[in-house]
């Protein structure tokens, strides 16, 4: 089974508006992620542009429509046709969502919460399993960005996580601001549940923008939403967790209401100084 082996830089998500930019001149990024779904097809111009990004950097496959957190059997044509995209690029990394996204025939375009129970645990290492003897590649798993709890839900989330590692072999991408959205929305202290988090298995980090809200009650509400630069509060976790890992590959997602490029680079940027800083502390 192939590991995880992203360079320890910082990336970005791929937007196509940003390909004569990006391949105008060398960019001073480790790596550029995509979601699996948008590159399902057989070619056209995303084939196109994405082969050519493969030339000169790193590549990690971000998958959002597995469903691997549902109590039914994975959907297996989606499977090969996820295999036949790491088969043609042969990404440094592939990672998936602790959610789930379907049921029978229909897909809910979200990524939905799962109770953590030993149920449950029991599942979705069945469906990890399935998917890394498929890929014959190791699997990232992504924490969640949460905004309700279940109350049947028994293990932690960073027991949940541990223990998938321990049963199956996947490693994990932690996302800073779903750690900081789902806090805050739960009355959590976010440096606690770091504490607690299995980081000797992170193999990859993302950091992203989030809106701000109220509930019904009045209560600060925020969304995973993809929207806005990083935040202070999810950058002076990142610095904390940086501190404590040292050097991980990184990577900024910017998915709604998207900036030029130069804005884009500039955030990998910060991020990136960020982890050679921890390379530097590392080699002293």
């Amino acid at each position: 089974m192939k590991s995880s082996v992203l360079p320890r830089r910082a990336g970005v998500g791929f937007k196509p508006e940003h390909f004569s930019a990006i391949n105008a001149a060398p960019q001073p990024i480790g790596f550029f992620e995509v979601h699996a779904e948008n590159y399902m097809g057989a070619g056209g111009p995303p084939h196109a542009q994405l082969s050519r990004l493969r030339e000169d950097y790193a590549l990690s496959i971000h998958g959002v429509g597995l469903s691997i957190g549902s109590m039914q059997a994975l959907d297996t044509a989606h499977l090969h046709r996820l295999k036949i995209l790491c088969d043609r690029y042969e990404p440094e990394s592939f990672s998936e969502h602790l959610a789930w996204s379907s049921h029978d025939t229909v897909f809910l375009n979200d990524l939905l919460p799962l109770p953590y129970t030993p149920a449950t645990l029991a599942q979705v290492a069945d469906h990890i399993d399935e998917v890394q003897t498929t890929l014959k590649r190791q699997m990232l798993l992504e924490n969640p960005a949460t905004y309700v709890l279940f109350e049947e839900s028994t293990v932690e989330e960073t027991d949940f996580l541990a223990e998938l590692v321990r049963r199956t072999g996947c490693s994990l991408l932690l996302d800073v601001n779903n750690v900081f959205v789902a806090s805050t929305n739960h009355r959590m202290d976010p440096r606690a549940y770091l504490d607690r988090f299995p980081v000797h298995a992170i193999r990859e980090i993302h950091l992203s923008g989030h809106s701000e809200t109220t509930d019904d009650a009045g209560a600060p509400l925020l969304i995973d939403s993809h929207d806005t630069p990083v935040k202070d509060p999810v950058w002076e976790l990142y610095e904390t967790l940086i501190a404590r890992t040292g050097p991980v590959a990184s990577l900024v997602e910017w998915d709604n209401d998207v900036p030029s490029w130069p804005t884009l680079r500039a955030e990998a940027e910060l991020a990136d100084a960020i982890v050679q800083r921890a390379a530097a502390r590392q080699a002293a």
